[in-house]
């Protein structure tokens, strides 16, 4: 197991003033079988006039925040100790790729996990023949599914390159296919436009990444700011397991999940409503620190 303290800043500045807004966030990590809160804080600036949390259709944390006062700014900070367990799992003993592909055109449950919900398009993503064909190059169905998107993963860290600055939120996964270049949430988008395309449901997971990698190992792509990576469901048994492309491994205990939805837009960590004029600034920094010693801690009411 591991326990991670981490904080998270995320800040704009307009140019002039907004008379009100309204925001959703996405910013807490989620309660899981593998992953346990055991402190919370959210501070936001200018402070709101009303909140209200709730969990979303997917299972997510979302926070409902009105500012109704003139603000030039907006600071938003969450800081979190989260414990972590999840090893490896055994992914030689998973179900046979092509089973799951049958499992999962055989599904009628409708609840927000439902593999149905993520085998289609979302509002940014779109199932790929062409990027499907292009995993699908020496991809044997009789492999266990684990195994095999593993090596999938594996094969878009070796293919493609990690660069900051080259692509926006509306890049689509075409445009990367062909450049080849993009960011963890470029990554993410093609590998998952890619499995659907196979008929495999594969969701996208944002969260943390470890900023300090543990001694002898190297440090991970996108540390510095929320990460996304895809998991890919396994069967009515196996469920959900998480998958970095970007890194090309096991989305393990490095990995705290925030949200997990069809593409970036079911789980971007701050939408909403303003009026302003001109551009805005905004800036996004992570820390997620591990601690060594072990506190007592007690859970969230949430």
């Amino acid at each position: 197991m591991s326990r991670y303290d981490i904080r998270l800043a995320i800040g704009y500045s307009y140019p002039g003033f907004v008379r009100d807004a309204r925001h959703i966030l996405r910013v807490s990590p989620r309660q899981t079988a593998g992953q346990r809160i055991e402190r919370f804080s959210l501070e936001v600036a200018p402070a709101p006039a009303e909140t209200a949390s709730e969990t979303d259709f997917f299972g997510n944390a979302i926070d409902h925040i009105l500012i109704d006062q003139p603000h030039e700014a907006l600071s938003i900070e969450m800081r979190a100790r989260v414990a972590v367990d999840r090893p490896l799992p055994d992914l030689a003993r998973t179900p046979a790729l092509g089973a799951v592909v049958e499992l999962a055109r055989k599904s009628r449950a409708s609840e927000g996990e439902s593999p149905l919900h993520f085998l289609g398009s979302g509002r940014l993503v779109t199932p790929s023949a062409r990027v499907a064909a292009y995993l699908e190059e020496g991809l044997d169905f009789s492999r266990p599914i684990g195994e095999a998107t593993l090596d999938l993963a594996r094969r878009i860290r070796s293919d493609f390159r990690f660069q900051a600055g080259v692509t926006t939120i509306s890049t689509g996964v075409e445009e990367t296919f062909a450049a080849r270049r993009g960011v963890c949430q470029d990554f993410s988008h093609l590998m998952i436009a890619g499995l659907r395309g196979l008929g495999l449901p594969a969701a996208y997971a944002s969260g943390f990444l470890r900023t300090e990698p543990p001694p002898g190992r190297p440090r991970l792509e996108g540390a510095d700011a929320m990460h996304a990576w895809v998991e890919v469901w396994t069967g009515p048994e196996g469920g959900w397991l998480g998958f970095d492309p970007t890194n090309g491994c096991f989305a393990g205990e490095d990995h705290v999940l925030v949200a997990r939805g069809r593409d970036y837009a079911d789980v971007a960590p701050i939408d909403g409503v303003l009026m302003t004029s001109g551009p805005q600034r905004h800036h996004h920094s992570v820390d997620m620190v591990p601690i060594e010693e072990t506190e007592d801690a007690s859970l969230p009411s949430r």
